[in-house]
C-alpha cells in the first residue's frame, strides 16, 4: 500500500504565497509522474501541474508564471510553490503519483487533499 500525505495549505491574502508538500510512503519501487490537481468549490477537478521523474514539467495556463512544481526523488516528495495567489486559486489541492510497486505493478494514487483559501 502507498500513502500520499499533503501539507502546507491554509488561508492567505491575495498576492501572497504558499508552499504545498506531498510525501509518498509505503511499498514503492519507483515513482513516475507526480502532480498537483485542484477542485474549486462546486467545480470539477482540474490539473495544476505535473513533473516527471526526470524533471520535465507541465502547467495549466492559469498558473503559468505563478506556480512552480518540483520534486525530491530521494525524499519521495513533490512540492508546489504558489506565488501571486488569486481568489480563484481557492480549492482543495490534491497530490497524485504514478507508482511502480516492488511487484512491478503500476498504480495511480491520490492524497487526501489540502485546502487553500485565498481572500480578496
Amino acid at each position: 500500500q502507498v500513502q500520499l500525505v499533503e501539507s502546507g495549505g491554509g488561508l492567505v491574502q491575495a498576492g501572497g504565497s504558499l508552499r504545498l508538500s506531498c510525501a509518498a510512503s509505503g511499498s514503492i519501487f519507483n515513482i513516475n509522474t507526480m502532480g498537483w490537481y485542484r477542485q474549486p468549490p462546486g467545480k470539477q477537478r482540474e490539473l495544476v501541474a505535473t513533473i516527471t521523474n526526470s524533471g520535465s514539467t507541465n502547467y495549466a495556463d492559469s498558473v503559468k508564471g505563478r506556480f512552480t512544481i518540483s520534486r525530491d526523488n530521494a525524499k519521495k516528495t513533490v512540492y508546489l510553490q504558489m506565488n501571486s495567489l488569486k481568489p480563484e486559486d481557492t480549492a482543495v489541492y490534491l497530490c497524485n503519483a504514478g507508482v511502480d510497486t516492488p511487484f512491478r505493478r503500476t498504480y495511480d494514487y491520490w492524497g487526501q487533499g489540502t485546502q487553500v483559501t485565498v481572500s480578496s
